[in-house]
């Protein structure tokens, strides 16, 4: 890549990862739509993802940083009592812990099988318009489920621990190039009767962990012998992507108090039916 590349990804994902059009489907679609030539297997490029993945973990940290700081402090309260008390921060605390789960154990157990999927243009296109469907689908149940209720819609911390389970499942889809983190577990909180700004707050918050988790643990590709090639560009494209990934979620915040997905479904839906057709002609692979 050259160092314009670099800085373009960065900021690719720093958007893509929280805006619910999938981060992994637009750094293998982009790339080929341009005719870039990456080895997304090459350890330098490896090494430069898990910059950006930081810069983007860091920027959740930073924007719900009092949140945090009450969210910890729920969590340990809760741990030295021995019981969860009726605090909301100690609940939400405990329903992170729950929703994050699932994708840590499948994240294990299938991240490896599912990195095959990235060689595909085509199914990664596919996986694109799939997310694209399952936003409109939400959606549609969301105000099925609202026109029906008889009562409000439910707070956060209110929330069952089975539909934290539910929501955490909903987040390991992004294991799929192509199926938006934020998207799945946006749509699951909504079938929970969350508003979508609830839903979109623990879907950023749950984000939060699994990506810095994942980041910390592929640390060691930053100190491969090779990832010194691209030390400049891990640095400044993880400081850009943190920077993108702050404004995308400050955007979305306040964007969710008043709109819905289904804006971002028909991106999903289109951006992909266009790259899908490409792939199959050949243009682009």
């Amino acid at each position: 890549m050259t160092f314009l590349q670099a800085m373009l990804l960065a900021v690719l994902q720093g958007a893509s990862e929280l805006f619910p059009v999938s981060s992994l489907g637009h750094t293998v679609l982009v790339p080929a739509l341009l005719h870039w030539h990456v080895n997304r297997s090459d350890p330098t490029f490896l090494a430069f993802i898990v910059a950006l993945h930081l810069g983007t973990a860091l920027a959740l940290v930073a924007f719900y940083r009092r949140e945090w700081v009450g969210i910890v402090r729920g969590l340990i309260a809760s741990v030295v009592r021995g019981r969860i008390g009726n605090d909301g921060e100690e609940r939400t605390a405990w329903l992170l812990v729950v929703g994050t789960i699932p994708v840590a154990i499948l994240g294990v157990l299938f991240e490896g099988p599912v990195r095959a999927l990235f060689g595909s243009t085509a199914l990664v296109a596919l996986f694109l318009m799939i997310n694209g469907i399952i936003m409109f689908i939400g959606e549609r149940l969301k105000r099925m489920e609202r026109r029906a209720a008889q009562g409000p819609p439910r707070r956060l911390e209110r929330l069952p621990w089975s539909a934290a389970l539910g929501v955490g499942l909903a987040q390991s889809l992004a294991l799929f190039p192509g199926i938006s983190r934020s998207g799945s577990s946006i749509v699951a909180g909504l079938l929970w009767d969350l508003t979508h700004e609830d839903a979109a707050r623990y879907s950023f918050l749950l984000a939060t962990p699994a990506i810095g988790a994942a980041s910390i643990l592929e640390i060691p590709r930053l100190l491969d012998p090779h990832a010194h090639v691209v030390l400049l560009e891990s640095f400044v494209g993880g400081l850009l992507s943190a920077v993108t990934a702050y404004a995308s979620v400050a955007f979305l915040t306040r964007y969710f108090r008043t709109n819905d997905l289904r804006p971002f479904g028909w991106y999903c839906v289109l951006a992909g039916a266009v790259a899908f057709g490409l792939a199959v002609a050949k243009v682009i692979s």
